[in-house]
């Protein structure tokens, strides 16, 4: 039977790479990669040079296929997003159809780590549930973003006996979550953190962490602070086309 790995390879840095991780690379027979084009094509070529640095078997393959478009301002969020993952499971269905022998192994180098605001294993679960193609597949865990920031800002995730929450901006711009003083967001094209200045929090902001281009600021959430991140922020998605960037917001524990 066809065998696939969603393999995770860390936030940028190759050396994020566990034995597990590249133990796998050395088994799989054909690499699946999606192309979000030429804006992105950094996520393109990383991953490839993790491959030329760790694969020692030869003759593997990499098959490029490109990401189906999503609307970025719908008027219905949860759809939009429902029709995008259809789209993208008809793609991997086609992909492992067509390039996996039946006998052959597969894997998608998942940035971060594949259970972690990312979208391959439920992907992965449409495509057997639609019942074309037979295979198994397993998980091999990466170095996720988060674990990525809070170690280049020398901190940790969570204070001592607090909870920790995980959202995105547009869940945020909701307020802020009850019974929670430390709060990681992802996907925040908006920077909400701009809605909390002046109330005592800290800030660890990162992006493209883990990689050459890696900008790091942090401190008291201040106007200044706030405003700088902002300009740093457009500055390198401009320069770079795409931007990958999370933060952590951190409320001192409460007595």
């Amino acid at each position: 039977m066809r065998k696939l790995y969603a393999i995770g390879i860390g936030a940028g840095d190759p050396e994020h790479l566990t034995v597990q991780a590249i133990d796998r690379l050395n088994r799989v027979d054909v690499f699946f990669v999606l192309d979000k084009g030429s804006e992105k094509a950094d996520l393109v070529r990383l991953r490839q040079e993790i491959l030329d640095r760790f694969v020692t078997r030869p003759g593997y393959r990499v098959v490029l296929a490109e990401d189906p478009p999503r609307d970025r301002t719908p008027a219905d969020y949860r759809a939009a997003v429902a029709d995008w993952h259809a789209a993208r499971a008809e793609v991997y269905e086609r992909m492992i159809a067509s390039e996996l022998g039946p006998s052959g192994t597969g894997a998608f180098l998942v940035w971060g780590d594949p259970s972690l605001y990312d979208s391959t294993i439920a992907l992965i679960e449409a495509v057997l549930a639609r019942g074309n193609v037979a295979f198994e597949y397993e998980v091999v865990p990466g170095i996720s973003s988060i674990s990525a920031l809070v170690a280049r800002h020398r901190t940790t995730m969570n204070q001592i006996g607090r909870a920790v929450q995980l959202t995105t901006g547009r869940r945020l711009a909701e307020g802020w979550p009850d019974g929670v003083d430390d709060v990681f967001v992802l996907l925040d094209a908006h920077t909400t953190f701009d809605r909390f200045t002046g109330e005592g929090l800290q800030i660890f902001w990162g992006a493209y962490v883990g990689t050459p281009d890696e900008i790091l600021l942090s401190g008291p959430l201040t106007a200044a602070l706030a405003d700088e991140i902002r300009r740093v922020r457009a500055e390198a998605r401009e320069r770079h086309g795409w931007i990958m960037d999370t933060y952590l917001l951190r409320r001192p524990a409460r007595k």
